[in-house]
């Protein structure tokens, strides 16, 4: 019988949700076969699993950093695959995290065999957490206000950052938790769809943006000349309206976005820049699955007709990245992505950007699994947001890298 089998997360069982770890087993028989599972239930209570079929090395031991899978939810070596490769049951959902005060539990489970995992072996949780040690959150309803401050351990001063997430609204705060957790002073910010703000706001006001980025600046734990700017999708082309409004701002990055104003009006001092012209009767609504695709819905970003809907980007001092997935299906932001480095560049402007292949829309923390298709909170359809598993696991761990490095080098 030998010893137990155990089932260890290095180097610690309790982690940030961004940090890799090393999932290792030991005591098994030379060569056994064995299935592990990783199961994480999430606060609506769906469960989500994946699986993979590995064979233990000659002295009984599996090192995941090192061993193979031999196919399952993913095969080859893939240190971080058993979560990356989270799926439920259900199709279309997503994995976010809503109360980043409470971690994410994945279990690790050993079964005996290639086959019905019948037999338990041995198991252990991994406590993945949104929030670091010592990191404050403080909920801020100040002025016209509706975000959330994420304060790091200590006086700094640290460099700020405004966090913004797409049309799909709401507060959303663990990728700003999980910002402060590694530095950063960062504002999660609501700008619809939440509390009182419009599900589908007429117009959004500048303003209201510049009353966040005051606010931070005013946070004693904040370097008051640094403040930077994050957006995903609709956020993202709201992060370079501001970098080019609004002046305090330094660095900006877009994830998934446009160098033009997307679907709702913005009105800056003593003008508006109009929606980019769209149509929705050009979306795709798929027979089988009954996806939505709206790569379409937008008029050909090259005709003249549509620059007055451009962002000015050129006007800012401030430094740009860009990052966009080749298999986004929710819109072209590679193209348009493309288009905003351009204008940049003509410009003379430095900007760094990075395509991935096979990465889709919703570029996350790493970690995250891909949401390959879920349902738009505003527009109340199944939208398809595109991704290969493989390829938009290993782009959210570089564009994590890049956007850390990009800010602090900035700020």
């Amino acid at each position: 019988a030998g010893m137990a089998v155990q089932v260890t997360v290095l180097p610690s069982p309790r982690c940030l949700f961004d940090d890799p770890v090393q999932i290792c087993v030991a005591g098994l028989l030379p060569q056994q076969a064995v299935t592990l599972r990783a199961s994480l239930v999430d606060e609506s209570g769906e469960l989500f699993q994946a699986h993979a079929r590995y064979r233990a090395g000659s002295s009984g031991e599996l090192d995941l950093s090192r061993s193979p899978a031999l196919g399952g939810s993913y095969s080859g070596v893939e240190p971080m695959g058993l979560l990356w490769s989270l799926q439920s049951k259900a199709p279309y959902k997503r994995l976010a995290k809503k109360n980043v005060l409470t971690p994410f539990c994945v279990d690790f489970e050993v079964y005996e065999g290639h086959g019905d995992m019948s037999h338990l072996l041995g198991k252990c949780t991994n406590e993945r957490w949104f929030i670091g040690e010592g990191v404050k959150r403080i909920s801020v309803r100040e002025g016209r206000l509706k975000a959330t401050l994420f304060l790091p351990p200590g006086p700094g001063p640290f460099p700020g950052l405004i966090d913004l997430y797409g049309s799909g609204g709401g507060l959303v705060e663990y990728r700003a938790s999980l910002l402060a957790s590694r530095g950063f002073v960062t504002l999660a910010l609501a700008y619809m769809a939440f509390e009182d703000l419009p599900a589908m706001p007429e117009i959004l006001e500048l303003d209201y943006f510049e009353e966040a980025v005051n606010f931070l600046q005013k946070q004693q734990q904040v370097k008051d000349t640094a403040i930077g700017v994050l957006g995903l999708s609709k956020g993202a082309d709201l992060a370079l309206s501001m970098a080019t409004f609004i002046p305090g701002i330094k660095a900006a990055v877009s994830i998934s976005g446009s160098g033009f104003n997307s679907f709702i009006p913005l009105r800056v001092d003593g003008f508006t820049v109009p929606p980019h012209p769209y149509d929705l009767g050009r979306m795709k609504i798929s027979n089988e699955s009954g996806l939505v695709d709206f790569s379409d819905v937008l008029d050909d970003h090259r005709d003249p007709a549509t620059w007055d809907c451009r962002i000015p980007m050129e006007r800012s001092l401030a430094k740009f990245l860009f990052l966009s997935g080749l298999d986004d299906t929710n819109w072209k932001s590679d193209v348009y992505c493309q288009d905003a480095v351009q204008r940049l560049q003509q410009h003379g402007r430095e900007v760094e950007f990075c395509c991935y292949s096979g990465a889709g829309h919703l570029l996350e923390p790493p970690y995250l699994p891909l949401c390959q298709a879920s349902i738009h909170k505003v527009l109340g359809v199944f939208v398809h947001w595109g991704g290969q598993w493989r390829e938009h696991a290993k782009a959210q761990e570089d564009a994590w890298h890049r956007i850390q490095a990009f800010f602090w080098q900035h700020l």
